[in-house]
C-alpha cells in the first residue's frame, strides 16, 4: 500500500495530487494543509469522505506543526512514507520587473523574505522533518515542485521580467532540493525538482486591464516558444498525471537525483 505525504493540499496542484492518487483505494494519501476544517469538509464533499485520505494541518513555516505532522504520519502509515511531494508554496502577483518593485525597497523586501522563507525554508522544513519516514519507505522518493520561470536559460529567452521574488525563491528551492539529494542519495533517496508547466489555478484569471497588459509579453513569448498548440494554462488534472509519470520513472540509478525537469521529464516542456 503506497503512502503518499502531498503539502499545500487543499487547492490547486495540491488538490489535484489529493484527489487523483486517493481514487486509487490501495494509496494512503496524508494531505497537509493550512486550514484543516475547510480541506476536510471539502474531502467530504467532493471525494465522498474517502477513507485512505488523511487530513493534517501544519503550514510549511511552521517547524513545529510539521515535526507534529510527520508524527501523526507515522501513526497513519505504521512507520514510513514512500512519496513526499512538496507542493506548498507562496505566489504573489508581481507584474513589475525588479528595478521599479525595488522603488519601493521595504515593500519589495518584505515580498522577497516572505516567498523565500515559503518557497525555499519552509521546503527545508518540510524535507528535513519528514525524510526519516521516507527511510523507512519502501519507494523513497521526494518531489519538489517548481517553475520554469526559475530556469535560468529559459527566462533568458523568453524575455520574462516579472515574477522576480516568487522566481529567485523557486531558484533556491531547486539548489536546496538538490543539497537534500547530495545528502541523502547513498541512502538511495531520490531528491528532484518538477515543474508543472502553465497550469490553470488561478493566478493568470480575473486581471484588470492594466495586469493583462503587464503580464501579455510573457503570454505571448509563450505562443511563439510552444507555437499553435498552445491553449494558455492547462487543467490540474492533466498536469498532475504528467507528473506522476515524471515521478515514477525517475530514480537515483537513472542519474535524476537533484535535477530539475519539467512536467514531460525534460528541460524544454516549461510550459506546456
Amino acid at each position: 500500500m503506497p503512502s503518499y505525504v502531498v503539502s499545500g493540499a487543499s487547492r490547486g496542484i495540491g488538490w489535484g495530487f489529493l484527489r487523483q492518487l486517493s481514487s486509487s483505494p490501495s494509496n494512503t494519501v496524508i494531505g497537509l494543509v493550512r486550514s484543516k476544517p475547510a480541506t476536510d469538509k471539502r474531502v467530504a464533499e467532493e471525494l465522498d469522505g474517502r477513507s485512505n485520505v488523511h487530513i493534517l494541518q501544519a503550514d510549511i513555516t511552521d517547524y513545529t506543526a510539521l515535526k507534529e505532522a510527520a508524527a501523526a504520519t507515522v501513526q497513519i502509515t505504521g512507520g514510513g512514507v514512500d512519496y513526499l511531494i512538496g507542493n506548498a508554496g507562496l505566489v504573489v502577483q508581481e507584474l513589475d520587473p525588479i528595478g521599479v518593485l525595488d522603488e519601493n525597497p521595504a515593500e519589495f523586501e518584505k515580498t522577497l523574505l516572505d516567498s523565500f522563507k515559503t518557497n525555499c525554508i519552509g521546503n527545508i522544513h518540510l524535507f528535513s522533518t519528514f525524510t526519516p519516514l521516507i527511510l523507512k519507505g519502501s519507494v523513497k522518493k521526494v518531489i519538489s515542485i517548481s517553475t520554469g520561470l526559475a530556469a535560468t536559460e529559459f527566462v533568458n529567452k523568453m524575455g520574462i521580467a516579472i515574477s522576480p521574488a516568487y522566481t529567485i525563491s523557486k531558484a533556491a528551492q531547486n539548489m536546496a532540493t538538490a543539497k537534500f539529494s547530495m545528502q541523502y542519495a547513498e541512502h538511495g533517496v531520490l531528491f528532484m525538482n518538477i515543474c508543472p508547466g502553465m497550469v490553470d489555478t488561478g493566478h493568470t484569471t480575473d486581471l484588470t486591464e492594466e495586469e493583462q497588459a503587464k503580464i501579455a509579453p510573457m503570454i505571448q513569448a509563450f505562443q511563439q516558444f510552444v507555437g499553435p498548440s498552445f491553449r494558455g494554462p492547462r487543467p490540474v488534472e492533466d498536469a498532475v498525471q504528467d507528473i506522476l509519470a515524471v515521478i515514477e520513472k525517475s530514480s537515483v540509478e537513472n542519474g535524476d537525483g537533484g535535477s530539475f525537469v519539467s512536467h514531460k521529464g525534460d528541460t524544454e516542456h516549461w510550459v506546456s
